[in-house]
C-alpha cells in the first residue's frame, strides 16, 4: 500500500454510504469505542458533522479544520482515521495533487446482533473492557421476552387493509451500509478444496461470507490453511456444506487444547485504550510510557531481542502473564523490560512470576503504576543487601530527572532504539 504523508493543507470530503440511525450511534458508542478509543469516535462523528447529517457528499475542507475542531496533531488524527478504518467505519482514497486530495467514505456500524456474532470484535470488546463491563453490556442489548401464550394473535394482512390506486415507478433509495473488517487473507482456499475427499465440500461452500468467517477464525485462533482442513472435515454436513457454530466450537476447542487452556491469545495485542495514559506530554518519560501502552508484548519483546523472533518457552511465560495471571499488555511491557535489566537479559520464568504474582496482588493495570511499584521495589531491595547498584543494572526509566545531560551514551543509544518505531 502507498505511504502518503498527510499535511494539514491537504483537503478532504466526506460521502455518506449509508444510513446512520440514533440506534447507530448509540452501538458507536457503546460498542466501539471501547475497542478504537474516544479520538476515533470523536473524529466519526465530526466527519457525521461534516455532512450536515442530512447531506449524502459534504463540502471540501482540509485536515487543518479536523486540527481545529478535535484539538489534537495530524499524526493523532491520522491513526483514530485508521482505526476507524480497521473496524470498517470507514473507507479512505487519495489523489496526488497540488494540496492532496482524499474522500473519506462514512458506513454504518453493525447492528448489536452482528456486533456480537462476529468473533473479532466481541472477543476484543470482552478483552479492553474486562468481563464485568462486558456483561453490563450485554444486559443493554439484551431483548426482553414477552409470554403470549394465552393472547391470540389479530393481526390484519397487507392486503386486508389496503387497496391499490395506481401503479408506481420503482427507483433506487439510499439504504443502510456496513462496511465490515478487512483482514488480509491467510487461507489458501484453493488448497482447501484440494485438500478435502472429492464430493466432502461443495464449491459452494466456501461463499463470500462463509471465507469471511474462516478468514476471522484463523486470525483469532492462528489457524493456517491445513488446520483449516482438519476441522473443516470434522464439521462437513451430509449437504456437503459446514456447520458454522460447529465449526467455531471446534476451532476454539483445538485452540485451548494446544494453549494450556488459554483462550485467545493476548501476545499480539496492545494495551486497552481505557488504560491508556492521555496523550500530551512528550518528555522522553512520557514516550517510554507511550511505547509500553502501545506495543504488543510480542513485538516488544521481538525488539528486545535485537529483531529475533521470541522462543516458544518466551512465548508460553507471555501467556501466562497475559492469560493465567490476566495482567496487562503495558504492564507485561515494563515486566518484561525491568527483568531483563536486573536479570542480566535472561527471562528466568521463577523470577518472573514472582513479581508478576505481586503485581497482580497489588491490581497493577497500567504502564504508569508497573513502573512505580518496580521504582519501589527495587530500592527496598537495594537497601535490604545494603549494595548500591549501578545504573546499568536498572531500566532507563528508573532516573526519576530522565534528562539527556543525566544519561549515558548507552542509555541514550538505547532509548533511540526504542523510540524508532514511532518516528
Amino acid at each position: 500500500m502507498k505511504l502518503v504523508s498527510l499535511l494539514p493543507a491537504d483537503t478532504y470530503t466526506v460521502v455518506n454510504k449509508s444510513i446512520i440511525t440514533e440506534e447507530d450511534k448509540k452501538n458507536i458508542i457503546s460498542l466501539y469505542e471501547p475497542i478504537i478509543g474516544p479520538l476515533a469516535i470523536s473524529l466519526y462523528f465530526t466527519f457525521l458533522r461534516d455532512l450536515k447529517l442530512t447531506e449524502f457528499i459534504s463540502k471540501d475542507y482540509t485536515h487543518h479544520h479536523l486540527m481545529t475542531f478535535m484539538k489534537s496533531s495530524l499524526d493523532v488524527i491520522k491513526l483514530a482515521r485508521e482505526s476507524l478504518e480497521g473496524v470498517g467505519l470507514l473507507k479512505s482514497f487519495f489523489k496526488e495533487g497540488e494540496p492532496n486530495s482524499y474522500v473519506y467514505e462514512l458506513f454504518s456500524p453493525l447492528s448489536a446482533k452482528e456486533f456480537f456474532q462476529n468473533p473479532i470484535l466481541n472477543i476484543t470488546l470482552y478483552n479492553n473492557i474486562g468481563k464485568k463491563e462486558y456483561e453490563l453490556i450485554k444486559l443493554e442489548f439484551a431483548l426482553p421476552s414477552i409470554d403470549l401464550k394465552e393472547y391470540e394473535e389479530i393481526t390484519k394482512e397487507l392486503n386486508a387493509t389496503f387497496k391499490p390506486s395506481c401503479v408506481v415507478e420503482p427507483f433506487e433509495t439510499k439504504e443502510k451500509n456496513t462496511l465490515g473488517l478487512k483482514l488480509e487473507s491467510q487461507i489458501d482456499f484453493d488448497l482447501v478444496l484440494s485438500s478435502m475427499p472429492k464430493g466432502l465440500l461443495k464449491e459452494s461452500a466456501l461463499n463470500k461470507k462463509n471465507r469471511e468467517l474462516l478468514e476471522q477464525l484463523a486470525f483469532i485462533y492462528d489457524l493456517d490453511t491445513l488446520k483449516i482442513v482438519e476441522l473443516l472435515r470434522i464439521v462437513v454436513t451430509e449437504k456437503g456444506a459446514f456447520d458454522k457454530e460447529e465449526l467455531r466450537k471446534k476451532a476454539r476447542k483445538y485452540y485451548a487444547y494446544n494453549n494450556n487452556g488459554a483462550l485467545p491469545t493476548l501476545v499480539y495485542r496492545t494495551q486497552p485504550e481505557y488504560l491508556k495514559t492521555p496523550e500530551g506530554n512528550t518528555n522522553p518519560l512520557a514516550q517510554i510510557i507511550y511505547m509500553f501502552e502501545n506495543t504488543t508484548p510480542y513485538d516488544f519483546l521481538k525488539m528486545k531481542n535485537k529483531g529475533a523472533n521470541p522462543t516458544s518457552r518466551d512465548l508460553r511465560l507471555l501467556e501466562t502473564l497475559l492469560v493465567d495471571l490476566n495482567l496487562q499488555p503495558a504492564v507485561v511491557n515494563v515486566l518484561i523490560d525491568y527483568v531483563l535489566k536486573k536479570n542480566n537479559n535472561k527471562l528466568n520464568t521463577a523470577f518472573v512470576e514472582t513479581i508478576a504474582g505481586q503485581w497482580k496482588r497489588c491490581k497493577v493495570e497500567t504502564a504508569s503504576e508497573a513502573m512505580e511499584l518496580a521504582k519501589k521495589e527495587n530500592t527496598k531491595y537495594s537497601k535490604k543487601i545494603d549494595n548500591k547498584k549501578t545504573r546499568k543494572e536498572e531500566p532507563v526509566w528508573f532516573n526519576q530527572e530522565f534528562t539527556k545531560e543525566e544519561m549515558t551514551e548507552e542509555e541514550i543509544a538505547e532509548l533511540e532504539e526504542m523510540f524508532k518505531k514511532y518516528r
